[in-house]
């Protein structure tokens, strides 16, 4: 199995898990059947999956032992996997010859039971090129496409060390990644939204010299702040999905992408374009099976020369008597708040509009429903100004590092 050009190169960098620090070609690989679906409660087990898969030309899905379901593991098993957890292994009820070199993925499920699509490790391997030494933090849930990106990016090329991070550790992992000598970490905005809502001290005190947000949608708000925070390090913005794989990376610091990128064919990078303000994407990087043009869900908006991506189309539209709030523009705002540390917008039954927008807000400063209603009715029309705001002690957030509200 090839994990891009780099092949093994990575074999030496050090990967630091729960239990174990040493490198990839030290890890003991686990022993598993040509064709694995492995449930994982760790990210050293996770990785010793990866190392078996990786130099035993396995086909393989890694997935956290939560995200196995039983319903899951019995479809699984229909499409011809073995599933493995510890030292359990059901075997498939499906038989069928195993694709050596396949990496199964599980997509998020944020809109209904979680698919599973194809890949390699050369079509997750998206970095190319030589890379600067690097200690990468991975704060991803077990198998996840973007755990996969940094997994591979240590794989592929020489010097980019990994510290996992466990969902337990979430809380923690400043303290951990100031130890081990962390110079680039990757989450999304709620996981950085929620690391400078608890200790904003710690973060700053990282050496970082490169910054990275994804799987969510990416506003201005939480850019400028790590911009600030870290003014000698690249902050970068990357779109991507199971699906369609890396498709935008972005390094200016400004939110959304340049306008001119649509339409725009080059040779080995995904072109992108919009139908009705949805984002469709054709990339060299999709998985198996996926349309050569992806209909992405996402929604877009074209402002001042850049192509924003706020949320997904099913979600985001709240109809209040008969006109259309948008609620990831409510949340933008909020969130634009000196006061707000984060922001989760939805709609809600109301009488005679037929919906409301409603708000819960964790706030790092002080603030109150007036102060935030006036904030949202200067920078919004009336119908998308929340009518009800909830305040929450904490920040929501999933294994998936994305909110759970």
């Amino acid at each position: 199995m090839s994990a891009g050009a780099g092949g093994l190169a990575g074999a030496a960098n050090r990967i630091i898990t729960r239990g174990f620090d040493g490198r990839w070609d030290q890890l003991e690989a686990m022993q598993l059947p040509a064709a694995s679906a492995v449930a994982v409660g760790d990210n050293h087990d996770a990785a010793r999956a990866v190392w078996a898969a990786a130099t035993g030309d396995l086909e393989v899905l890694v997935a956290s032992r939560s995200r196995l379901t039983p319903d899951l593991a019995e479809g699984l098993r229909d499409a011809g996997l073995a599933v493995v957890d510890g030292d359990r292994v059901d075997a498939p009820t499906t038989a069928r010859d195993a694709t050596p070199g396949r990496v199964w993925l599980l997509t998020s499920g944020s809109t209904g039971r979680p698919k599973q699509v194809a890949h390699t490790l050369a079509s997750l391997t998206t970095v190319a090129g030589d890379q600067p030494r690097r200690t990468w933090l991975c704060p991803y849930a077990h198998g996840a496409y973007a755990w996969w990106q940094v997994v591979t990016l240590s794989i592929a090329h020489p010097g980019q060390d990994v510290l996992f991070i466990e969902p337990d550790e979430l809380d923690t992992w400043p303290a951990r990644a100031l130890e081990v000598g962390v110079t680039a970490a990757s989450g999304t905005p709620t996981f950085w939204r929620q690391a400078l809502y608890r200790d904003p001290d710690s973060v700053a005190a990282l050496p970082l010299e490169q910054v990275t947000l994804g799987g969510e949608p990416v506003d201005q708000a939480i850019l400028t702040r790590l911009t600030e925070m870290f003014p000698a390090a690249r902050v970068s913005w990357i779109y991507a999905s199971s699906e369609a794989g890396a498709t935008i990376a972005v390094h200016d610091g400004r939110a959304g992408f340049p306008q001119e990128w649509l339409g725009r064919e080059m040779e080995g990078r995904a072109t992108l374009t919009v139908d009705d303000g949805e984002l469709l994407i054709a990339s060299p990087k999709r998985g198996e099976g996926i349309d050569r043009v992806l209909r992405t869900g996402d929604r877009v908006e074209v402002v001042d020369g850049r192509v924003l991506i706020t949320g997904r189309i099913a979600s985001d539209e709240i109809n209040v008597g008969g006109a259309k709030a948008s609620a990831s523009a409510v949340r933008d705002v909020l969130q634009a708040h000196p006061a707000v540390a984060w922001a989760s917008v939805r709609g809600r039954k109301a009488p005679i509009v037929g919906s409301m927008v409603t708000a819960d807000v964790v706030l790092s400063g002080e603030a109150t429903t007036a102060e935030l209603t006036a904030w949202c009715s200067e920078r919004l029309p009336d119908y998308s100004v929340p009518r009800r705001v909830r305040f929450l002690d904490q920040i929501p957030i999933k294994e998936t590092l994305k909110s759970d509200v």
